[in-house]
């Protein structure tokens, strides 16, 4: 009964992620809206309910059968795929390189804010 009630709760709040995001006409779709609201409860409540964490724990237990229909749309469209694979690899190269550049700025930006005795009080 716990997985049932924790599966609700996230419907539910991807339900009223589509709605806000339909509501709104933001270019954000509906179930981010709705991840970033549960979110923001859970740091409200400051803990997980049981049944959310077990609905969430056997998801991710089963996160790679999420994968199977991606796989299938690849070999599905793999002709394409093949005609266009000189753009996709720059975009998949580019999009890593900036990636793994604004990660790395980033940690060393807060790791700098963060650092413990570093700091120099006037």
């Amino acid at each position: 009964m716990q997985f049932l009630n924790g599966i609700t709760l996230l419907l539910i709040f991807q339900l009223i992620g589509e709605f806000g995001a339909r509501l709104l006409d933001i270019p954000v779709p509906g179930p981010v809206v709705g991840m970033l609201l549960l979110f923001l409860t859970l740091i409200a409540r400051r803990s997980v309910a049981p049944s959310l964490e077990t609905a969430s724990g056997a998801l991710l237990g089963h996160l790679s059968l999420l994968f199977v229909p991606a796989g299938v749309g690849m070999m599905i469209h793999f002709e394409r795929i093949a005609g266009e694979w000189l753009p996709i690899a720059v975009a998949l190269l580019g999009s890593t390189v900036i990636t793994m550049l604004a990660s790395a700025l980033i940690m060393a930006g807060t790791s700098r804010l963060f650092a413990p005795g570093d700091r120099q009080d006037d």
